[in-house]
C-alpha cells in the first residue's frame, strides 16, 4: 500500500512536467488562404494573406484571387468582418512574386473597390505590372507610374535582394530572393514578425532543372534560421506529379524534386528537419493529379516534415 501511494505521488508530482513536454511553441503568425490552386479554377489562386497572430495588419502574398477567397474566409468566421472591411482596411500590401495572370488576376480585378496601398515586387514583376496590366489598354491605370492619367491608388515598391525593408502599416519585415521559374525570375519573401519568420515562395523549378542556384542560395540563407528553430513555416509550391516529365514542368516543382530539396536544406541546416511545417502551396488540377501529388509527398517525406495542405478561407497559425 505505502509503494502505491508513493509512486501515485511521484506521478502527481511529474504531472506538470509531461503537461509542459506535450505544449506546442506559441503561434507567432496567422495565414489566411485567399487561393491555394495553380491553374483552372479562376476563383481560387495563389493568394495568401499573413499577419503577426493577433494583429489585423495582414499583408497578401501573390493576389491571384482576392473576393471571392475573402467571401469563404468571412463564411468559414475566419473573419468576423465584413469582405470590404477586409479588402479596404486588412491588407495593408500586396507582395507579388511574379507578373503570371495566376499570381495577380484578383488584385488587378478588384483594384476599383480597394484603398491607396503599396504593391511590392522585384523590379521585373513591377514593370509588367506597369506596362502589361495598369495600362488603360489592359487595365485603367491605378498606379502612380505608367500610363497617364494615372490614379494614383497603387504605388510601386521595388526590393532588392540582400536588405530587410520593413512593410509599410504593419510590425513586419521582409528580405527577397530570387528564384528560377523558367522564363523568368520569380520571387521568395522571408517575413519576419519579431524573431519569427515565414519563408513564402513563388513558382520555383529545381536548380538542376533550371541550370541555376537560386534554391541553393535561398536554403544557406534560411538554413540557420531552421537551426535555431525561428523559422516557423516554409511555403513552397509542388504543381505536378511525379509522372510529369522534366521538358514539362516549366519552372516548377513535383513531389520528387521538393523532397530532394528538402533533404538538401537539411543538410545546409544541420538539424533533423522532423516536424519543421511545409505547407505546399500551387497544386495545379486536374484533381486526380492533386491526389497523386499528395500520396507521393506522403510516401517521399522520410524527414517526418509536417505537410500542410491550405484549405481556401481557412486560418492557419504558425
Amino acid at each position: 500500500m505505502y509503494n502505491h501511494r508513493k509512486f501515485s505521488l511521484f506521478a502527481f508530482l511529474l504531472l506538470p512536467v509531461f503537461a509542459l513536454a506535450q505544449v506546442k511553441p506559441a503561434a507567432s503568425f496567422r495565414i489566411v488562404p485567399l487561393g491555394v490552386l495553380g491553374s483552372a479554377d479562376e476563383s481560387n489562386l495563389s493568394a495568401y494573406m499573413l499577419a503577426p497572430k493577433g494583429s489585423s495588419n495582414y499583408i497578401c502574398l501573390d493576389a491571384g484571387t482576392l473576393h471571392y477567397g475573402i467571401a469563404k474566409a468571412v463564411a468559414h468566421k475566419t473573419f468576423t468582418v465584413p469582405a470590404d472591411v477586409v479588402l479596404r482596411q486588412y491588407i495593408k500590401g500586396y507582395f507579388i512574386s511574379h507578373a503570371h495572370l495566376d499570381h495577380l488576376a484578383g488584385m488587378v480585378i478588384n483594384s476599383p473597390d480597394d484603398t491607396t496601398k503599396n504593391i511590392y515586387g522585384l523590379k521585373s514583376a513591377l514593370e509588367t505590372l506597369k506596362t502589361h496590366y495598369f495600362t488603360w489598354e489592359s487595365w485603367a491605370n491605378f498606379a502612380d507610374e505608367g500610363g497617364t492619367p494615372q490614379l494614383k491608388k497603387y504605388h510601386y515598391k521595388p526590393l532588392e535582394p540582400g536588405s530587410e525593408t520593413a512593410i509599410e502599416n504593419t510590425e513586419m519585415q521582409v528580405q527577397v530572393f530570387p528564384l528560377s521559374h523558367s522564363n523568368l525570375t520569380s520571387t521568395a519573401f522571408l517575413v519576419r514578425s519579431k524573431d519569427s519568420f515565414v519563408l513564402y515562395m513563388g513558382d520555383t523549378g529545381a536548380d538542376e532543372i533550371e541550370k541555376s542556384q537560386n534554391l541553393h542560395s535561398l536554403w544557406a540563407a534560411v538554413a540557420p534560421l531552421v537551426k535555431a528553430k525561428k523559422l516557423k513555416a516554409i511555403m513552397i509550391e509542388v504543381s505536378f506529379p511525379d509522372e510529369q516529365p522534366d521538358k514539362s514542368l516549366f519552372g516548377h516543382l513535383t513531389p520528387r524534386l521538393l523532397m530532394n530539396k528538402m533533404s538538401e536544406l537539411g543538410k545546409l541546416s544541420g538539424v533533423s528537419l522532423q516536424g519543421l511545417n511545409v505547407v505546399v502551396t500551387h497544386l495545379k488540377p486536374p484533381y486526380k493529379s492533386i491526389s497523386q501529388i499528395k500520396t507521393q509527398l506522403k510516401a517521399g517525406n522520410k524527414m517526418g516534415l509536417n505537410l500542410v495542405y491550405p484549405q481556401q478561407g481557412k486560418a492557419l497559425e504558425f
